[in-house]
Parts: C-alpha cells; sequence; structure tokens
C-alpha cells in the first residue's frame, strides 16, 4: 500500500490530504484505516509523531461523509476524549483542515475558558466533539450535553489521560454512551491500566502496533550532561545560543521554575515563553502562536506540554530537570524529530536526579551518551548516588538523601558513564530532511473552545 488513494477514502478527504502535501501514510495511518473503515473497534499503540490523529480523523470524516443524519441537539455523532487543552484543541484543528471540501460542524471543550461559546456551539448538536473529560463532564452535569446519540468514541493518549487520573472522568461518560457504537483507543504504552481499560471498552478490536512500547525515535540524537543545580541556567543559556538551535523546548519539573528559566532566558536576548497548567488558556495560546510562528525560540514547558504540542520542525528538546517517570522521558523528547526530521534531545542531570536518569536508561533498554566537553560538567552530579529528590504534593520537592531506603522501587545502586562520548551536544541537529509530513501535522488554525461548521 503505497498511497493515501489506496484506503478507498472519500474524494473530498483525498483533495485536502493532497493540498496538505501529505501521499504516503504513516503506518499507525496504513495499519489502522482500512479497520476502521470496516466499523471495527481498534486499539492503537504508537509513539507521538507518528500521524495518530489522521489515523482516526480520517476514517471518521469519511463515515460522516457517507452517511450523512440531522443533528441531535446537545449531542455529538463523534465524541474524542484528550487529556490536555492543548491536545484537544490540535485534534479539532486536524478535523477542519481534513474536512475543509466537506460540511463539518465541530466544538471543542476544555477548562481555563468561558463555557458560554461551549454551550452555545453544543445547542444544535455538532458532528465532531472533541473534549477534556472535566469540562465535558461539568458541562454534562448542567444539562448542556446529551451523548446518548454518539456513534463513535475515540479516546486518545489514553496512558496520559490514567496518568493525570482521570480513568473515574472517563468510566463516568463511557457510561452516558449508547452500547451499540465504534470504540478506538489509542496509546503510546500498553500499561496494565490501559490493557484493563481497552478490555472494558472495546468489542473484539483490532490491534495495530508500529513501535514498541517505550522506545525513542531512533533519529533523535540523545546526550546527558551532568551539571550542578545551580549551573543549570548557565548551561541551558549555552545551548540554545547555539546557532543549530532553530527551534526549542525546554523541559522543567515545577511551574515556577518553568516561569524562572522564561525570564533568565528573555534577560539574556533569547525569545522564551512558559507554558505549564497555572498560565490562562489565552497566555498557553499566545505561547504556543508565538512557537509556531518563530516569533519564539524556545517554549519552556512542564509535563502537560510533552503530548500536547504538535510542531513539525523542533530541532532540540533540552531536559532541564529530568522527569520523575521514566516513560514521560520517551514523550518529552518525541517533540523533535517529527515528520521524518533528525533532531536532538540533551539532558541536564544534577546529583539529585542521578537516580532517575538510571531508570530512564533501563526504561529506553540503553545507556544516554555523556556530553564532557563543556564548562559546567560535575564529577559530583555523574558519580552521585543520592536518593532523588521527594516532591510534594504542593509543588515542592525535598533533598536527596544518601543511599539506602530508596523510594518506590527506583535503584539507588552502581554507577555507569552512560555511553560513549557524544561529541558536541549543540550542533547537527539541523532542519532534517525534506521527508513528506506524517499527516497529523500542523494543520495551522487555532480553535478557542467553541465551534464552526466547515
Amino acid at each position: 500500500m503505497t498511497s493515501f488513494a489506496d484506503l478507498k477514502l472519500s474524494e473530498p478527504l483525498l483533495r485536502a490530504l493532497t493540498e496538505e502535501g501529505y501521499s504516503t501514510p504513516t503506518p499507525i495511518q496504513a495499519g489502522a484505516i482500512p479497520h476502521l473503515l470496516q466499523g471495527r473497534d481498534l486499539l492503537g499503540l504508537a509513539q507521538t509523531g507518528t500521524g495518530k490523529t489522521a489515523a482516526f480523523a480520517l476514517p471518521i470524516l469519511h463515515r460522516l461523509a457517507q452517511h450523512r443524519v440531522p443533528h441531535t441537539p446537545k449531542g455529538p455523532r463523534v465524541l474524542v476524549l484528550a487529556p490536555t487543552r492543548e491536545l484537544a484543541a490540535q485534534i479539532d484543528e486536524s478535523f477542519v483542515s481534513y474536512a475543509r471540501h466537506m460540511k463539518l460542524s465541530h466544538a471543542v471543550i476544555f477548562g481555563g475558558v468561558g463555557q458560554g461559546r461551549q454551550v452555545e456551539a453544543m445547542r444544535r448538536g455538532v458532528d465532531v466533539l472533541t473534549a477534556a473529560p472535566g469540562r465535558l463532564l461539568d458541562l454534562i452535569g448542567q444539562g448542556h450535553i446529551d451523548l446518548s446519540h454518539v456513534e463513535v468514541l475515540v479516546l486518545d493518549e489514553a496512558d496520559r489521560m490514567l496518568d493525570m487520573g482521570f480513568v473515574r472522568d472517563i468510566r463516568r461518560v463511557v457510561a452516558l454512551l449508547p452500547r451499540e457504537r465504534q470504540t478506538l483507543l489509542f496509546s503510546a504504552t500498553m500499561p496494565k491500566s490501559i490493557a484493563e481499560l481497552a478490555s472494558g471498552l472495546l468489542r473484539d478490536p483490532a490491534t495495530v502496533e508500529v513501535t514498541p512500547p517505550s522506545t525513542t525515535v531512533e533519529k533523535i540524537r540523545q546526550a546527558v550532561m551532568f551539571v550542578d543545580d545551580a549551573s543549570k541556567k548557565q548551561a541551558v543559556l549555552m545551548l540554545v545560543q547555539s546557532p543549530k538551535v532553530v527551534r526549542a523546548i525546554v523541559f522543567t519539573l515545577m511551574k515556577h521554575e518553568a516561569n524562572k528559566v522564561a525570564e533568565f532566558l528573555c534577560k539574556e536576548g533569547i525569545a522564551a515563553e512558559a507554558i505549564h497548567g497555572n498560565k490562562s488558556q489565552g497566555a498557553r495560546e499566545r505561547a504556543m502562536a508565538g512557537f509556531r510562528s518563530g516569533a519564539v525560540k524556545v517554549l519552556v514547558a512542564t509535563d502537560i506540554a510533552a503530548r500536547g504540542i504538535d510542531v513539525d520542525d523542533v530541532s532540540h528538546v533540552f531536559n532541564y530537570d529530568l522527569p520523575n517517570v521514566p516513560e514521560s522521558y520517551v514523550h518529552r523528547i518525541g517533540r523533535t524529530a517529527r515528520a521524518g526530521r533528525e533532531g536532538w534531545a540533551v539532558s541536564l542531570c544534577d546529583a539529585e536526579q542521578r537516580a532517575w536518569l538510571r531508570d530512564i536508561e533501563k526504561e529506553i533498554g540503553k545507556p544516554l551518551p555523556v556530553f564532557m566537553d563543556h564548562p559546567y560538567h560535575s564529577e559530583a552530579a555523574s558519580n552521585s548516588t543520592l536518593r532523588p529528590p521527594v516532591l510534594g504534593g504542593g509543588g515542592g520537592r525535598g533533598r536527596g538523601g544518601p543511599p539506602g531506603g530508596h523510594r518506590g522501587g527506583q535503584n539507588a545502586g552502581g554507577h555507569h558513564r552512560g555511553g560513549q562520548h557524544a561529541g558536541h551536544a549543540q550542533g547537527h541537529a539541523g532542519r532534517g530532511g525534506n521527508s513528506n509530513r506524517s499527516a497529523n501535522g500542523n494543520p495551522g488554525r487555532r480553535s478557542s473552545g467553541g465551534a464552526r461548521t466547515v
């Protein structure tokens, strides 16, 4: 199978794909779309950046085009659940882009903005509703949304939704849906919790897996720099100042740290913006718009953005802090090397986070190359056997202690150097090749939590 035409999609969709410059389906698209066109339930396992959005949006739009029915007031025909506001908005954009030659009513619902436009959008009913679970249940409770006529349910980034504590919300939503429906569940990983959720939601599903869980994109060149915590800001400044850095994301653990890093970079002449859960929706959208346009060179983000940023030409990802959950490392660095491009992922590791690095290396099945040829190298961080920080419920973190009594099953044991010398961690990522973008690319129009008919 070599083209979207082979998938038997409707002519308006093929025309839109041609205009977007898409000709060859990605593996998840080629594997999933035939099953979905047949009406089967689906379990899709694939990393971020592999084209999952188009894998479900295209067959859903084909179904809607082939079977036009009157809208049910307050009801959607298709419900897509997503874990974050950014991802929900991007999914809605993708539907708009692919349906440019169709008549499609759509709405996107999430918190952080007023509900008035969202309520009005749902008054007559829509074809496709993309929603974050919390605001969706809120509007259902107020009587503004009716899910009794949903034909297709999509759970996107299901593992992330479970990580964020949405499992009860998901089950409450599912209880309001018709039993006769098509259900699609997409996840980057397959922990036991996802397997249990899938078994309760899916009926005789097709399974499409295009890459093993928790593996990293081959085209991402990875490295680690051992630095003291006090040197991190200067180290990240050195990295982002490289002319090889076209557009970068810097990940921090804490919201306040993201603000501090962004402010520091701005004072040093680097166009930077912070994005995290305490930012208003308007501020987050302005930051993303600036990042997409190139006006903002560096986006400083917490993990809420790890799966919600869909920008093809991110040349570098820098982990200012390592993630305390190993799987999050894979999702963070997956923001670069998208759509066939190459990319760099460089992590700063201080003494307290050394144990987290061991867990990450165990998760990805290989040591990270160590970059030492820089002025901030710390042997103390490299050889540390401290326990990792204890992250408090209020967002604070305690200090690491000596080895022994290690929390959460993490290994504070023996030290290794993390592989061969990486070469200069600032260099050679470039802009990648000329490969076609995956079909969940950047449609370019943002939604603002309301609805449109296209």
